[in-house]
């Protein structure tokens, strides 16, 4: 099986009618958002191991803050 090339995949899509554009964009929002929302999740999952494992340790939250705002 071949794969699309994006100019090939937007060239289908704009031939779509207006109302199942938008249905393909609110269908690939929500998608995206869900691919996110997993990738997240891994993330705090890792961070608690490496936090459960002594590897990360516990700072107060002003001290946090102000890294981040830096």
């Amino acid at each position: 099986m071949s794969k699309a090339t994006l100019d090939q995949v937007l060239e289908l899509a704009m031939q779509l009618p207006p109302e199942q554009m938008e249905m393909l964009l609110d269908i690939l929002k929500r998608r995206r958002s869900e691919g996110n929302r997993r990738e997240i999740a891994q993330d705090a999952q890792a961070s608690l191991a490496e936090f459960h494992a002594g590897h990360l340790v516990a700072q107060p939250v002003g001290e946090v803050i102000r890294e981040l705002h830096r």
